[in-house]
């Protein structure tokens, strides 16, 4: 980097989620989806560590020609509570597309829950009924609280109810969003909750589904995140085989997604039976729901186009005084 060129912007998660405004987010991922770019499968390397299991590398690359370029960097590191550190850690990093200059550095943590839960709220805007006022929360862990910020912001949310298998973590979040002006509770009865839900967003670390077919009703929107192995589950064959079915993206779910994989081989499903996916979605492709009744459920496993849209948009303000 020569003298002149200023050194890349340093983004904390804390600065990630005070600058992150979830509307302008939800609507810069449209804009993703609708002009793509190119992503690349993301690659998983290994790597050795005496007396320890492997630890794993992620690299998630993205790009829009001629004008920026991305990579997610995770590293998995199994056991890390020992040494009171989080298993999952990263960085973004953000170059110019076309000098290669670093752009900004910023924690992978806080922009992967940012984008994510806006993610579900751009299918739910596409696939949730306009009037959906009930939201149903299963898993109280980091992402949940932007879940449900995110959903409210496409939808007119008055009620969410919280489950998980630690009703004290339920409990906690229900207070945190109560104290954030969103109506919450927890609740220890998830079926019954589910039979009431107009939304049911899922972001848990299950491998036996915690959604029923049966508990579903006429009408109800299911955004399943959490899942991100062939081997997860959250909703089961029932749920499936009454929903139209959604992904973010065609190649992602059919790579990683256990709530995709899973009933395609057991047969309720087909590849072809997937409605449509984001990018389809948001160029108009598919309607999305097509009818009060309709049952929908949205996939999520992620995409690198997601990351690169939210880095690109926390760094144009600095780039835009950066030459003005």
């Amino acid at each position: 980097m020569s003298a002149a060129e200023p050194a890349p912007a340093v983004w904390s998660a804390d600065q990630i989620h005070q600058q992150l405004d979830d509307a302008r987010l939800i609507e810069a991922l449209r804009a993703a989806f609708v002009e793509s770019g190119s992503a690349p499968v993301r690659q998983h390397l290994t790597w050795p560590r005496p007396g320890e299991a492997d630890a794993t590398l992620l690299l998630m690359p993205a790009w829009r020609t001629g004008d920026v370029a991305g990579v997610k960097l995770v590293t998995i590191c199994p056991g890390n509570e020992r040494r009171a550190l989080p298993s999952v850690q990263g960085l973004y990093v953000l170059f110019d597309a076309i000098g290669g200059q670093p752009r900004g550095v910023l924690d992978a943590t806080a922009l992967t829950l940012r984008r994510t839960a806006c993610a579900s709220a751009l299918a739910a805007a596409y696939l949730a009924r306009r009037d959906a006022t009930h939201l149903v929360l299963l898993g109280a862990g980091a992402l949940a609280p932007h879940l449900a910020r995110a959903h409210a912001t496409v939808r007119p949310i008055r009620k969410i109810t919280i489950w998980n298998r630690t009703p004290a973590r339920a409990e906690a979040l229900a207070a945190e969003l109560r104290a954030g002006g969103l109506e919450a509770s927890a609740t220890d009865d998830r079926a019954a909750a589910i039979a009431q839900a107009d939304i049911v967003s899922a972001a848990t670390m299950s491998a036996t589904p915690l959604i029923e077919g049966a508990w579903l009703r006429p009408g109800c929107h299911l955004d399943l995140v959490g899942g991100f192995t062939p081997a997860m589950r959250e909703a089961d064959d029932a749920a499936v085989a009454r929903a139209t079915v959604f992904v973010d993206t065609r190649s992602g779910a059919l790579a990683e997604a256990g709530d995709i994989l899973q009933p395609i081989a057991h047969g309720v499903l087909s590849e072809t039976a997937i409605a449509a996916d984001l990018f389809e979605l948001c160029r108009g492709e598919h309607p999305g729901r097509r009818s009060a009744d309709e049952i929908t459920l949205f996939k999520s496993v992620g995409s690198a186009l997601e990351d690169l849209a939210a880095a690109r948009l926390l760094l144009a303000p600095a780039e835009a005084r950066r030459h003005g």
